[in-house]
């Protein structure tokens, strides 16, 4: 999200979580104020490789109940950043990024494992997220981690019945979220609220369904 009116507008939606980017080289980087928001939905704070002192000093500011973490973040530096929310007075979610396109080694995911509060599968592309296109859920037929993950990267309204499909497979007890963004947007951090609307209408249908 990056416009105040647009922020307000997708609100009254109720998302589960709303997202702000702070990486200066997207067109999304954020540099303005939240406005008042209902508490029931989670602001997440969008970093790549920055620094923890960074981090910490945007979750203070906007109070952030996420952060992602889009770069190249070891575990080392996840523990690091838990250490210190853990300090908060309200628990804040860490969520690791990797980048998937036609296959993936889970291993990598295992020195993240009991660290990290979920992972994000997003698609590989020459961006660092918004690229527009799904990647290749079959390869989550794989996941051999318990760690919850979000589902990202390419998702629309085309993408509704690959999404029932995907609920139906086993893999799809550990999906804790479906993340969307560049197909849902009119430019850069500006979404449309219609489209939006009727994707959550289809979600919500497919569940009580």
């Amino acid at each position: 999200m990056k416009y105040q009116e647009n922020i307000e507008a997708i609100a009254a939606l109720q998302p589960d979580y709303l997202g702000f980017i702070f990486y200066e080289k997207s067109p999304r980087n954020f540099e303005n104020d939240i406005p008042k928001i209902p508490d029931s939905i989670k602001k997440v704070g969008v970093f790549v490789d920055a620094s923890i002192d960074f981090v910490v000093e945007k979750i203070k500011k906007y109070n952030f109940k996420a952060v992602q973490l889009h770069g190249n973040e070891t575990p080392g530096f996840c523990i690091e950043l838990k250490a210190i929310l853990h300090r908060h007075t309200e628990p804040v979610e860490v969520w690791k990024v990797f980048s998937i396109k036609d296959e993936f080694d889970f291993e990598i995911l295992k020195p993240y494992e009991d660290i990290v509060d979920y992972f994000l599968f997003d698609t590989k592309g020459k961006a660092k997220g918004g690229n527009g296109f799904t990647f290749d859920w079959s390869v989550l037929k794989n996941y051999n981690s318990t760690t919850s993950f979000i589902l990202s990267g390419g998702i629309g309204l085309q993408e509704i019945e690959s999404i029932l499909s995907f609920w139906r497979r086993p893999e799809s007890k550990y999906l804790h979220a479906i993340d969307v963004n560049s197909k849902f947007e009119i430019e850069p951090g500006l979404k449309n609220i219609n489209d939006l609307s009727t994707f959550k209408k289809l979600l919500n249908n497919m569940r009580e369904g």
